[in-house]
Order: C-alpha cells, then sequence, then structure tokens
C-alpha cells in the first residue's frame, strides 16, 4: 500500500497495491462507516451522468435547470405505461430514483455502503487502474449545519427549491423512502449535488476533506485476486441487477472464470 497524500484539494489519495490492503484499509476506522463509489478509472472528476450529458453535448449553461426539470416531467407523464404502481407525483426524489434505476441522465450520483459492491463496479470492466472513492456522510450532514432549513430532497417541494432552482453548493445523501431491487442489492445510496457545474471534489473544497472525502486507486494487479474474491462472495452483476439484464452482463466475468483450470493458462488447479 503506498503512502496517503494529499491532494492540492486536501483529500487523501491512496494507491493500493493488493486487494489485502484494500481490505484492510475500508473495514477498520475511519472508513468503515463511510459510503463507497467504484469507477473504472481514475481520471476525471466526480460529476452525475447529468453533469457530463450537459456538458459532452454543449447545453448552454443557462438551459441545465429547464432541461432537467423537462426530463424529468417527460419521465413522469411516460412511465406510468410500464410502472404498475407509479410514485406519488410530487415525490421527485423517487422519480429521480427510478429514472437513475433504468438509464436516464440525473444528478443522482451513486454510492454503495459496502466497500466490496463498490470494488466490483472499479475493477469488473477495468483494463488499467480502478478507482473507489470514499464518502463520509456523517460530515457531509454537518457540514452545511448553517443552512437555514435541513435540506432534503424527499421532502415536498425542496428538491425543486433547493436543488433545481438553487445556487447554494451543497451535498445531502441518502435513499429514497421507497427502495427498488437494485438500490437494496447493491446496499445503494445517493450523493445529491446541488449544483450541476462543480465535481463533488470542488463542492467540499471548502471543508476538511481529509476526514470527508478519500480516493482509493486499485492498481491494475490487484484485480485478479479481487474479482475471484468477489465471485466467491457472489458479488456479481446476476445478484447486483436481479433481472435478466443482470443476468446477460454477468457472462462477462464467467469467461475468465472456471472452478477446474486457469482460462488465461489452461493449467488445472491441483486438488
Amino acid at each position: 500500500m503506498a503512502a496517503g497524500k494529499l491532494d492540492r484539494h486536501s483529500y487523501r489519495i491512496v494507491r493500493l497495491e493488493s486487494w489485502e490492503a484494500f481490505l484492510k484499509l475500508v473495514t477498520q476506522p475511519p472508513y468503515s462507516h463511510w459510503a463507497f463509489r467504484g469507477e473504472r478509472s481514475e481520471r476525471g472528476p466526480l460529476f452525475s451522468s447529468l453533469s457530463r450529458y450537459l456538458r459532452d453535448f454543449g447545453i448552454a449553461r443557462d438551459a441545465w435547470p429547464l432541461q432537467e426539470e423537462r426530463i424529468l416531467r417527460i419521465f413522469k407523464r411516460k412511465a406510468h405505461q410500464f410502472l404498475p404502481r407509479p410514485p406519488d407525483w410530487e415525490d421527485d426524489f423517487q422519480w429521480l430514483a427510478l429514472m437513475q434505476h433504468h438509464g436516464a441522465p440525473t444528478r443522482l450520483i451513486d454510492f454503495t455502503w459496502s466497500p466490496y459492491v463498490a470494488a466490483f463496479f472499479a475493477l469488473e470492466r477495468s483494463l488499467l487502474d480502478g478507482v473507489v472513492w470514499a464518502i463520509n456522510p456523517a460530515r457531509i450532514d454537518s457540514s452545511r449545519a448553517q443552512r437555514p432549513v435541513r435540506v432534503d430532497p424527499r421532502v415536498h417541494e425542496h428538491f425543486q427549491r433547493y436543488f433545481l432552482k438553487g445556487r447554494r453548493r451543497f451535498i445531502w445523501m441518502g435513499e429514497p423512502h421507497t427502495m427498488n431491487r437494485r438500490l437494496i442489492a447493491q446496499s445503494g445510496t445517493f450523493a445529491v449535488p446541488s449544483v450541476l457545474d462543480v465535481p463533488i471534489e470542488n463542492i467540499l473544497s471548502d471543508t476538511d476533506q481529509e476526514n470527508i472525502l478519500a480516493k482509493f486507486v486499485l492498481a491494475g494487479p490487484v484485480r485478479d485476486v479481487a474479482m475471484r474474491e468477489l465471485y466467491r462472495m457472489n458479488i456479481t452483476f446476476a445478484t447486483l441487477f436481479p433481472d435478466m439484464e443482470g443476468l446477460a452482463r454477468s457472462m462477462g466475468y464467467e469467461l475468465e472464470f472456471h472452478w477446474g483450470y486457469n482460462p488465461r493458462t489452461m493449467e488445472k488447479y491441483r486438488e
């Protein structure tokens, strides 16, 4: 394990050379009660899928709140065709979680309470180094304690007032009152940034980042051992996405795995 360092934004970056080093780090304080997010590349800022879409396709900054409101409204109007019990029309956060679940660009950023699940998403299709972000929900909740109200997007009209039309920078973390199957299977939670043009690490730049945010870089050689151990723990696409799509996606790693021999070398395992 490489020594931890602080970058110019002061959050900790740790390069890990073994699966054992990662487990030792995330299962002990302070990180044992943090939330995690796995990404296949350590490059790039921590933006939501909505932020990336708006930026990548050149949508004018002044149009962002209007366009976000528009896709939320369109989804609400049309999704009832596929839902036996649609969420309450006014429950914007529940609708956003549903949109996220089905692949729409939203401002929600997926995290998980399980470092193992985060490691899976970081490594499953990674050819180079993967990265696991770690965030301290307790400090997220207290870092903006001076806000005039406790901002919770599950509260009626809060999303419209403090997120969609908001200007102050903060992050809220939590889950919708009703959780879908994927969110349950992944031990999922969400980080919800109040602004779309600033990545999470910059939103938190005015806080004590060493105790609120960290980035663990999993070196390429970590993958073989990690993926085998995660498979033995039954952490696969089939279990994290408990539907036909998840089952189909899980076939990728099945190409790499066999109980009797190493598919890369054809060497049989010793009995």
